[in-house]
């Protein structure tokens, strides 16, 4: 095992902020998978054991750092009241981007906002303000997503065709989400958080 194998891959996960196949990381790594295990055994008694803050584990032949479940109520009261707030502006600038763009794919998305929306777009799939409506005709064949019927009874619109400037549509969002002093498209839903793969089986299903 190379000597510093350990804090490459402890980079990666963090950075990753996911679970992060053992074979990508060998083979970008151009090692053996089975380094790539020992440098996470390592990582793990030595630094993520039960006692720590933060535990690597192994699923589906991937590796993702993650928080101790023992710790988790403690972590929730400091975290979601900011989750939430930023959720609020992320949610907004998907949801708009989705109507005045679809269909369009999540890196066409990423692309225009500059960060990660996967987790506004599990959201809005799981309230069906959005939905998948095909695979765009490229490598990878990415999924495109619109808006549904339910985005436009929520906006008091007909149709489409009805969508005001870009401008407005996000001030009509912030008022008809509202009813309080938040700006949170989800203060009157339970916000449950879905992991890659309920996300991907949620993207399916609602494909049909």
């Amino acid at each position: 095992m190379q000597k510093n194998l350990p804090n490459i891959i402890e980079g990666i996960l963090f950075v990753a902020g996911a679970g992060v196949s053992v074979a990508e990381i060998a083979d970008k790594l151009e090692i053996k998978e089975k380094e790539v295990l020992e440098a996470v055994e390592f990582l793990r008694e030595s630094k993520y054991n039960d006692q720590s803050g933060i535990q690597l584990i192994n699923f589906k032949d991937k590796i993702q750092l993650c928080t101790n479940p023992s710790i988790a109520d403690s972590i929730s009261v400091v975290l979601n009241p900011i989750r939430e707030r930023a959720l609020s502006k992320t949610a907004l600038e998907t949801i708009a981007i989705i109507a005045y763009q679809q269909p369009i794919t999540r890196l066409e998305i990423e692309n225009i906002r500059g960060v990660s929306s996967d987790y506004a777009i599990q959201l809005l799939l799981t309230h069906n303000l959005i939905e998948v409506v095909g695979r765009k005709d490229v490598v990878g064949k990415p999924l495109l997503f619109g808006t549904t019927d339910e985005f436009l009874k929520r906006f008091e619109l007909e149709s489409l065709e009805q969508l005001p400037k870009y401008e407005e549509l996000l001030e009509q969002i912030k008022i008809l989400s509202v009813g309080s002093d938040s700006d949170s498209i989800y203060n009157e839903f339970e916000v449950v958080p879905l992991d890659e793969d309920d996300a991907e089986a949620e993207m399916l299903k609602q494909n049909g």
